[in-house]
């Protein structure tokens, strides 16, 4: 087990089943409370583009034949 000092969000409140979040000394480690051994790490600038595209809906057709189409 990892000796990172995780957070949760405040909007969280009690649930069992929510994203932790760590500061590392290269990054960001990410974890799901329900799996904690399975550790994701990141940059805060690649983290901050993962969000900034997800908020603006860029991840809404996720499919595994790819992304779609655009038609014009």
């Amino acid at each position: 087990m990892s000796t990172y000092q995780w957070r949760k969000s405040s909007y969280s409140a009690d649930a069992g089943n929510c994203v932790n979040v760590a500061a590392t000394d290269d990054g960001i480690a990410i974890r799901e409370s329900d799996e904690p051994e399975a550790i994701l790490t990141t940059t805060p600038a690649a983290l901050r583009d993962f969000i900034r595209g997800t908020k603006a809906g860029r991840l809404d057709h996720v499919s595994p034949k790819g992304p779609p189409q655009r038609t014009t």
